[in-house]
């Protein structure tokens, strides 16, 4: 079952209340200000020096930033699409590449922080457990809303020791208007949900163990590459052909996550420092 809308929400706990504010724009909002907050308070940490307001207005910067880059990225994977009907799919409520929304996003918070001489790599830092908590609270709107970010098809039964919804799901009355029959697709935004949770954990666990700046970001690139690549194999999207081999643009980005995530840990792993309190 899907929530479109927050009055769907509502009726299926028995209120009946007209709300129509989308479910997944209310999780994005969401992500985003437990997402500045939680930089916030890391980069008052690291950054001391920093005025207070540095960093809320670098995630602003960003989020916008990042809006319009994974509408940017969505189009470039579905050109076809795009020509037939353009304005649809600037206009759309949906259709944003979460990948496309960090490369633009962290590209405008850099040079924003770099015009105010604050240190880019603690920054980064200071944003990565925030970057991996954020993107699955995200997820949780597509998984309620129903916006199509679903797995392919099942077409087997579910392990006995796990529970049917969440092995297959059909998003009966899901936004993207689409009839999945039973017994339905992976429901990968949850999946998404629990491997980004799980990611945070480790990232704000490692946060004051003792680095370089910029090596905890580089943690984040490696996790967040692997999570990524890995759900692709089971989630719908399109695919390009390389090599012979059928890769989708997010897994293309992501394989580049984790070579650059490895290379910045692999540089940052001799630069020991000591963790803040």
């Amino acid at each position: 079952m899907a929530f479109p809308y927050l009055t769907d929400v509502l009726r299926a706990i028995g209120i009946d209340i007209p709300l129509p504010i989308p479910t997944f724009g209310l999780m994005v909002a969401t992500a985003f200000f437990v997402g500045q907050w939680l930089c916030t308070v890391e980069a008052r940490r690291l950054m001391p020096a920093q005025p207070k307001d540095f960093m809320g207005n670098t995630c602003l910067i960003g989020f916008i930033a990042g809006l319009v880059g994974a509408k940017i990225f969505h189009v470039l994977e579905y050109p076809r699409e795009f020509l037939e009907n353009p304005g649809h799919m600037l206009l759309s409520t949906g259709g944003f590449t979460i990948f496309g929304g960090l490369i633009v996003g962290m590209i405008a918070a850099a040079i924003y922080a770099r015009r105010h001489k604050a240190p880019l790599p603690l920054m980064l830092d200071a944003a990565a457990p925030a970057l991996m908590l954020a993107y699955g609270i995200g997820r949780i709107g597509c998984q309620i809303s129903g916006d199509g970010d679903w797995g392919v098809a099942v077409t087997s039964p579910a392990p006995g020791w796990l529970p049917v919804w969440l092995w297959a799901q059909t998003y009966e009355g899901n936004i993207a208007g689409i009839e999945i029959p039973p017994p339905g697709v992976y429901p990968t935004p949850l999946y998404e949900t629990l491997m980004a949770f799980a990611a945070f954990g480790i990232l704000w666990t490692l946060r004051k163990h003792a680095h370089a700046p910029g090596w905890l970001f580089g943690v984040y690139l490696l996790l967040a590459g692997v999570e990524r690549f890995l759900i692709e194999l089971i989630r719908v999207n399109a695919t390009y052909s390389i090599f012979g081999m059928q890769v989708t643009q997010a897994q293309l980005i992501a394989t580049g996550c984790i070579v650059a995530g490895i290379i910045v840990m692999a540089r940052r792993r001799g630069r020991s420092a000591p963790a803040t309190a």
